[in-house]
């Protein structure tokens, strides 16, 4: 994880207030939650270590927490097409 680029995200929306991932080679390497349901969002990021982050937001990306438009997993898939777009437009 020494050549990861980190990244910090504000959630909207959520029980989780922030989250930071580590990105390398275009995969995950780590993902940390602050705030949320705390056994949901351990099982999200064994899930999500080591996935491209192209197949992560594919899979994530439009869930909805009950009457709410977003979700934990949501947001992540937002924070990743977040830094893919910062990520291309440097390229």
């Amino acid at each position: 994880m020494e050549n990861a680029q980190v990244i910090q995200y504000k959630t909207v929306g959520t029980c989780c207030q922030f989250m930071q991932v580590a990105i390398e080679n275009n995969k995950i390497v780590d993902v940390e939650f602050f705030g949320g349901c705390n056994g949901n969002l351990q099982g999200i990021k064994k899930l999500v270590i080591g996935m491209d982050i192209d197949e992560v937001i594919s899979r994530l990306e439009g869930i909805q927490c009950g009457p709410k438009p977003t979700s934990c997993p949501d947001q992540l898939a937002k924070c990743l097409i977040e830094y893919k777009s910062k990520v291309d437009s440097v390229q």
